[in-house]
C-alpha cells in the first residue's frame, strides 16, 4: 500500500489533510551531509526566506559561490561569516562542526547502517546541534521514513489544530497519536506542516 493511502486508512483526520494537499513527493536523499548540517544550523530560529537569503550569502563567500569544503570554511574569518547574517554563536557552531569533520571525530561512513537514535547521539555532541536538528537531518538528508519530532513547534501546533486539543499537548500524548502513522511518520509530519497553511 502506498504510504499516503496507508496514512489515510490509519487516521481519518489526517486523511482530510492528505485529500486537500495531494501526494507529497519525497525529496532526494542528500549526498553532502556536511552541507545539510551547516544549512540546518544557519536556519535555526529563522523563517525559510531569511535562512535561504543568509545561506546564499554564505556560499557567495567562497570561490564560484559554491558550498565550501570544511577546510575552506575553517580558513574563512569569523567576521566575514558574521557579515552574512550569522550570529556569533552560529559562527562557532558551523566551525565546531567543520573542525570535527576535518579531524575525524565526526564522519558519515556507515551512517546508512546506523539506527535513528545512533545518528542522533552522534550529532548532538556538535555545538548547536540538538535533538530537533538531528531529527530534521534524519527526515530530510537521510530520508528516514519513520521519524516524528515532538520538539518541532509546527508539528505540535498542527496536531492541536487537527485533533482540536484543548490546553497543553504533552509529549506522551503526541507520541501516542504519532504511533498510528508508523512506519510512515516522516510523511505524516510533512502533511502536518502542510496543514498549517490550509484554511
Amino acid at each position: 500500500m502506498q504510504p499516503h493511502l496507508y496514512l489515510s486508512k490509519q487516521d481519518p483526520r489526517l486523511a482530510v489533510v492528505i485529500k486537500q494537499v495531494g501526494i507529497i513527493v519525497p525529496r532526494k536523499k542528500s549526498q553532502n551531509h556536511f552541507k545539510e548540517l551547516v544549512e540546518s544550523i544557519i536556519s535555526q530560529q529563522l523563517s525559510v526566506k531569511a535562512s535561504d537569503t543568509i545561506f546564499k550569502r554564505f556560499c557567495a563567500l567562497f570561490p564560484s559561490g559554491k558550498f565550501p569544503k570544511p577546510e575552506a570554511l575553517l580558513q574563512m574569518t569569523d567576521s566575514k561569516i558574521r557579515a552574512c547574517g550569522l550570529s556569533n554563536s552560529k559562527v562557532s557552531f558551523v566551525k565546531d562542526l567543520a573542525t570535527r569533520v576535518v579531524d575525524g571525530r565526526l564522519h558519515f561512513r556507515g551512517i546508512d547502517k546506523m539506527t535513528d537514535e545512533e545518528v542522533i547521539a552522534m550529532l548532538v555532541v556538535v555545538k548547536g546541534i540538538g535533538r530537533w536538528t538531528a531529527e530534521m537531518f534524519l527526515m530530510f538528508a537521510l530520508q528516514r521514513p519513520d521519524v516524528f519530532s515532538h520538539g518541532d513547534l509546527g508539528l505540535r501546533n498542527a496536531i492541536v489544530k487537527l485533533y482540536k486539543i484543548k490546553g497543553h499537548l504533552s509529549e506522551k500524548r503526541a507520541l501516542l497519536i504519532s504511533k498510528k502513522w508508523s512506519p510512515h511518520r516522516t510523511l505524516a509530519c510533512r502533511y502536518l506542516w502542510a496543514s498549517l497553511t490550509l484554511k
